[in-house]
């Protein structure tokens, strides 16, 4: 199995309100057949009807399990101003941005369905111009 993500799927429990909400923060997106397709970067984010998902995926509880989106960001103004954006378009702000342990800067929100996003500048994570983040040489050997 190659080691890389094509799609991330949100249950939803309304698609029309929650693709409202990521286009009111500024993301594009198409719909397809009750489904909406955003490209984030290299991958895509996909919103669904929590029930068909449930249904798809073969289980009864639609719960939104433990799922946390995180971007990452190029200055912790950017953070300050992607929390504030969220918070407009309808976000919980689950925790203010602050200082990080790692020396970077982050907070999180959940989106209306209960999605949790981390925004975050991390000092040690590079940020190509087009958004892909590479990772650190961490120094393990494993």
């Amino acid at each position: 199995m190659e080691q890389r993500i094509s799609l991330v799927t949100l249950g939803v429990t309304d698609v029309a309100r929650a693709k409202a909400f990521y286009e009111h923060l500024g993301w594009q997106g198409q719909e397809v057949e009750e489904t909406v397709f955003f490209q984030a970067g290299g991958l895509a984010v996909v919103l669904w009807d929590r029930e068909k998902l449930a249904a798809d995926a073969g289980i009864d509880n639609p719960g939104t399990g433990a799922l946390t989106l995180a971007q990452n960001v190029r200055s912790r103004a950017e953070v300050d101003e992607l929390m504030a954006t969220a918070t407009k378009a309808g976000a919980t702000v689950t925790k203010p941005a602050r200082e990080t342990f790692y020396g970077g800067y982050a907070g999180y929100f959940a989106d209306p369905d209960g999605h949790l996003w981390e925004i975050a500048w991390n000092p040690g994570f590079t940020l190509a111009p087009d958004g892909t983040l590479t990772l650190p040489d961490f120094g393990t050997t494993d």
